[in-house]
């Protein structure tokens, strides 16, 4: 017994350093990736059998004095459709809905498909962006609302998008959509008979205990600022219909919270994620999961979605066997920068 007693106690003390030496390796490279950005704020959260790491560099706004930590909020934009792609899943389980069910009877009323998209469009093909239905015209919007481009998308104007398509030119082939994801957040509402919002906070939030995931109202004091790519100050997209692809707001601490869930093995959340990294579409450049990059190589799976507003860029990712997550968060939208910092972490510390 004594003999097992140490043999647990320097197994114990070889994990702590290891995640420590992580740790402080991680810190580093975004130290110093923070020097050569120093307009760039940036908070990272990592997780590694069920322990936590955080690190920040970089103040809430150009302007402020107050530093960037694991609770400052930041938009984590398209990261919400794996929120979006796990209710979806729950439901699944729950037999509320199949992943190969087709979308027609659970469209909500307005909906009116063309008898050549009829018993056509699987819920699945949503979820994993290869449905053909066109998507929403952001050059547009943009040209309309710099600053709040969704909010010329409404109930109207997405019926008249779906209602109008004859042909589903690239059917079966992948195209990132958000329109399927706001009409997976549709489909939620019909089956659950509440709103997106709702069925967030009981299934993902409150279970979690995700306290500072924010949906419709953001205005509290530890909110970043978000810039664009030339350096303007960009405004948080407003909640509306379009919710469900990527309007929520979060933290490392509560996105940390959540890649908890997902590599526990005991609650909803978990087994709900499972059945989001199934390979729903593949080809030569990608496997998809329902909302969900999975990537490999010779010794990893891992999973991945970023995430891009107008002034923030986010990604996740996590590798299930070897039970860790990490999460980046940017106060600008820089895609290359949050790609980057996640392939040196990854290629240095966690491969």
């Amino acid at each position: 017994m004594k003999n097992a007693l140490k043999i647990l106690t320097v197994l114990l003390i070889s994990n702590c350093a290891f995640g420590q030496e992580i740790s402080s390796r991680m810190d580093s490279i975004i130290k110093t990736k923070h020097e050569k950005n120093p307009d760039v704020g940036i908070s990272v959260g990592y997780i590694h059998n069920n322990e936590e790491y955080y690190t920040a560099y970089g103040k809430l706004s150009k302007e402020s004095s107050i530093n960037i930590d694991k609770n400052s909020i930041f938009e984590i934009a398209s990261i919400t459709k794996i929120l979006t792609s796990n209710l979806i899943a729950q439901a699944v389980i729950e037999h509320k809905i199949n992943t190969d069910d087709y979308i027609d009877n659970y469209l909500p009323k307005g909906y009116v498909l063309q008898n050549s998209l009829k018993k056509k469009i699987k819920i699945s093909d949503l979820a994993s962006h290869q449905s053909g239905l066109p998507d929403i015209d952001f050059g547009k919007l943009i040209e309309l609302n710099p600053q709040q481009p969704v909010s010329n998308v409404t109930e109207k104007t997405l019926t008249a998008i779906v209602n109008n398509c004859t042909e589903l030119i690239d059917y079966g082939k992948y195209r990132y959509s958000s329109i399927g994801y706001t009409l997976l957040g549709q489909i939620l509402e019909k089956i659950y008979g509440k709103s997106y919002n709702k069925i967030l906070h009981e299934k993902i939030l409150s279970p979690s205990k995700m306290t500072n995931t924010l949906t419709k109202d953001f205005n509290v004091k530890n909110i970043t600022t978000g810039y664009n790519p030339n350096g303007g100050i960009q405004e948080f997209f407003e909640w509306n219909i379009t919710a469900s692809a990527g309007l929520v707001k979060s933290n490392a601490s509560d996105m940390i919270t959540y890649l908890k869930s997902v590599l526990a093995k005991d609650n909803a959340i978990s087994q709900a994620a499972v059945v989001t990294e199934k390979i729903y579409y593949k080809d030569n450049n990608r496997e998809m999961g329902l909302g969900i990059n999975i990537l490999t190589d010779d010794q990893n799976t891992i999973y991945v979605k970023s995430g891009d507003s107008m002034g923030e860029s986010s990604i996740i990712c996590y590798n299930r066997v070897k039970n860790w997550g990490v999460i980046i968060l940017l106060n600008q939208r820089n895609s290359k920068m949050r790609q980057d910092l996640l392939n040196e972490i990854y290629d240095t510390l966690l491969k």
